[in-house]
Parts: C-alpha cells; sequence; structure tokens
C-alpha cells in the first residue's frame, strides 16, 4: 500500500500529527520535496517536537524514514535536528533513517542570497522564510547544485565545489554587492557534514523499489500545502517545490509507481504563513482571539500565522489539485469557543460571485462570502466516537464534506497522538 499525506491549504494543516498518527501503519516514511522552511509539530508521550526536515515517522522506532530526492537539505539544521530529538530519547541511525544521493544540499550562499533578495524586494518580498530554499531550486535546475551524493567522493566534491562557487560568486558580487564566497570554507563546511552523515546516504531509488517489490506500507509526507506548489499554488508567492502528491513517488526516487490512496489534511478554520492572498483572513480582536486559541505561530519560523474563516474556494481546489481520496481535519477543538462559526462558500470578484479558485488579480481583489453556521461550545477534546461527538460539530464535518466534495474520514479533537475521531 503505497499512501501519500498532503496538505489541502496553504500550509500548516496539521500534517505530522496525522503522519505521526498514520505512521503506525506503516513500515516506511518518506519526505519528498522542500527543505526546512516549514515545520511539523507532533505531541506524544515523549513530549513536544518539531520536525523541519525529518520524516514524522521518525518518532517511531519501527518505521524506517527516507530523505528523497526532490528535496532540499540544509546539512548543518539537519545535524541540529537530529541532535535535539536524540536529546528528546529517539534514535536515529543509517537503520531507520536514509537520504537520498540525488538530494540537493542547502549551502551558506543561498541562505545568503535568500535574505539579499528579499531586502532588495522590500515591501514586493515574496515573504521567504530567508532558508534558501528559493536559490537551492533555482540553481537545482540551472544544474549548479551540490547532491548528497557528491559527499561520498570527496576528490569529485572539491572539483565540483570550485566551479560552483566560481559561478556564485559572480551573483554575490555583481548583483548585491557582497563579498566573494571563499572556496576553502564551503569545502571545509562539507567535509564536515560529509564525515557525520555519509553513512545516511544511499541510492533511495533502489532501496524504495526493492520495498515496493516486498510489499511493505509506504507513506510518502508533503510539507506545505496544495496553495503553495510552485505550478498550482498562489504564485508567485508559492514555495519552490512541489506539494502535490502526483510528485509523491518522483521525489521519492520511484517515478514509476502509482499511488493506492491520498490523504488530504486540512484545519476546521485557515491559516496561512507568509505574503500572498489569503482572502478569508480576519484582522484585529477577532485575528488575534483565533490565533491564540488556535496556537497559531509558525513552527519553522515562529511567526504569528494569518487566520481566519474555513475557506471552501480554496479547499475545494486543494482537493482536487491533490487527487485526495480522503480528508483529515484538524483542529476542529479550537472553534469550541464559537457559538456561531463562519465558512466561506464563495468569493465575490468585481461584483460576480465566484466558486472557483481564480488566479492573477481576481484572487488579489476577491472578498469572501459568509455563511454561519451553530456552534458546538463545549469541550471535545474527550471525543473518541461519533456518539461522542456534539451534533453541530458532526453537522459541521459533513457540512464540509458536501462543500469540498471529499470525504473526510479523520477529525481531530485535540493535539495528543489519540485526539481524534474515525467517522467511518
Amino acid at each position: 500500500m503505497l499512501t501519500s499525506i498532503v496538505g489541502i491549504n496553504w500550509g500548516d494543516e496539521g500534517k505530522g500529527r496525522m503522519v505521526d498518527l498514520l505512521s503506525e501503519q506503516q513500515d516506511i516514511v518518506v519526505r519528498y520535496q522542500g527543505g526546512n522552511n516549514a515545520g511539523h509539530t507532533v505531541i506524544n508521550e515523549r513530549g513536544k517536537f518539531i520536525l523541519n526536515l525529518l520524516p514524522s515517522g521518525i518518532l517511531r522506532p519501527e518505521v524506517v524514514c527516507v530523505m528523497g530526492n526532490g528535496m532540499a537539505i540544509d546539512l548543518e539544521h539537519l545535524d541540529k535536528e537530529t541532535a535535539k530529538l536524540r536529546e528528546g530519547g529517539i534514535e536515529i541511525s543509517p537503520k531507520n533513517l536514509k537520504i537520498s544521493d540525488r538530494a540537493i544540499l542547502t549551502l551558506p550562499y543561498h541562505v545568503q542570497l535568500d535574505c539579499l533578495e528579499e531586502e532588495r524586494l522590500a515591501g514586493e518580498k515574496y515573504g521567504s522564510t530567508r532558508r534558501g530554499i528559493g536559490p537551492v531550486y533555482g540553481d537545482k535546475y540551472l544544474k549548479k547544485c551540490i547532491r548528497a551524493g557528491d559527499l561520498l567522493d570527496l576528490d569529485y566534491l572539491a572539483k565540483r565545489l570550485k566551479g560552483v562557487v566560481a559561478y556564485k560568486s559572480l551573483m554575490v558580487e555583481g548583483m548585491y554587492g557582497a563579498e566573494p564566497l571563499v572556496y576553502d570554507e564551503l569545502l571545509a563546511w562539507l567535509k564536515k557534514y560529509a564525515d557525520m552523515f555519509r553513512d545516511y546516504i544511499v541510492d533511495t531509488g533502489v532501496y524504495l523499489t526493492d520495498a515496493v517489490k516486498a510489499g511493505k506500507r509506504i507513506m510518502f509526507e508533503a510539507q506545505l500545502g496544495a496553495l503553495r506548489d510552485i505550478d498550482f499554488g498562489i504564485y508567485p508567492y508559492t514555495s519552490s517545490s512541489s506539494t502535490i502528491a502526483a510528485y509523491a513517488p518522483i521525489g521519492a526516487g520511484i517515478p514509476g509507481v502509482k499511488l493506492d490512496e491520498v490523504y488530504g489534511v486540512m484545519k476546521a478554520y485557515s491559516t496561512c504563513v507568509g505574503e500572498g492572498p489569503f482572502t478569508a483572513e480576519w484582522f484585529g480582536e477577532e485575528a488575534e482571539e483565533l490565533r491564540k486559541a488556535g496556537g497559531e505561530y509558525g513552527a519553522a519560523t515562529g511567526r504569528p500565522r494569518r487566520v481566519g474563516p474555513f475557506d471552501v474556494v480554496a479547499s475545494r481546489y486543494g482537493c482536487r489539485v491533490q487527487g485526495a481520496d480522503y480528508i483529515a481535519l484538524t483542529k476542529t477543538d479550537i472553534l469550541s469557543y464559537m457559538k456561531k462559526i463562519p465558512i466561506c462558500v464563495a468569493y465575490d470578484v468585481n461584483g460576480k460571485r465566484v466558486t472557483e479558485f481564480p488566479t492573477g488579480n481576481d484572487l488579489i481583489i476577491a472578498k469572501p462570502i459568509y455563511e454561519y453556521v451553530d456552534g458546538w461550545n463545549c469541550d471535545i477534546s474527550g471525543c473518541r466516537t461519533i456518539e461522542d461527538m456534539p451534533k453541530e460539530l458532526i453537522a459541521y464535518v459533513k457540512k464540509l464534506e458536501e462543500l469540498v466534495d471529499c470525504k473526510i474520514k479523520y477529525v481531530s479533537v485535540g493535539a495528543e497522538r489519540e485526539a481524534y475521531v474515525q467517522m467511518f
């Protein structure tokens, strides 16, 4: 069984919590795109863990985790992330973590270039996390990247790096007036992390192909959501990789296989970190109340998330481009303080009611059209069956299910691993 778990909206939907829950049924969990520019927060019996690069399955000792070729890996960040997990009692070794030899590496100058460009853009900035993601994916398509497999041959690495540094120095100096890159420093940086991670680097395509043939249960974990996808998202306010489920086998290293199931994850309300159009956004006290109730601050950046009611137009679009078979609805407990719950059911674009997700300026000028439903106005964190759920919560779930045209299978009622209801 090959399963993908993906975000339906702008990211931060709670995918890590669902991967952690469903990974109990898996043999292998694969991250197939993105870098350390977003985070998955998981709470279990061992404590609270924030994962930026590592697949959420790393918290289960029996699961093997793979960092696929579609990822951009900052080895310095990975070193710190693995060290913090080990402090929390999580075992990490080449037995349960494998890094694709084709994964690109985020180097210090990518972070530098990311910061320089955001500063140059000033008021027109894209809202980058300044983790080097745009520059490193740009270099991937310019064929100017260092890949994880290069660390296995230091002579080749040294030769390859020399040409890359010469090229990137032209950009750093010529475009931004910054100091040129120092080859020896970068080579030393790479050699340091080569010593740390050499034993983790393998041909994950071969490993996963063998796993598929052996009938292993494999889960593919995405970062961010459909609306941050480089092709289908709110361009140019997107990430620089493909966040959709269809890319999972490609970014994992087994492009010839087909997924069996796609689980889309969406919140019971809307959140967004970063710049770009966000039609149902709330402001002021109303927004701050929802933000505080949900603890809506970025796991990777700590930035306050933009918040608002559930957006049907964006979510139905996300379900479509993700090809979602089922939905996991998270954070329904956060809405327990509301007596009436708004739902953005359509957009007003220049006086026209729009129900299909627009692009370009139409999306920028769109205004939300709301409907209201009754809230449940009580603590639901103890619900474990449908019978435990208040009728208003069941009605809310069923309405969202109908509006986005996708079955909601799981409803999260709290942050803990066991705090959910399976609807069927």
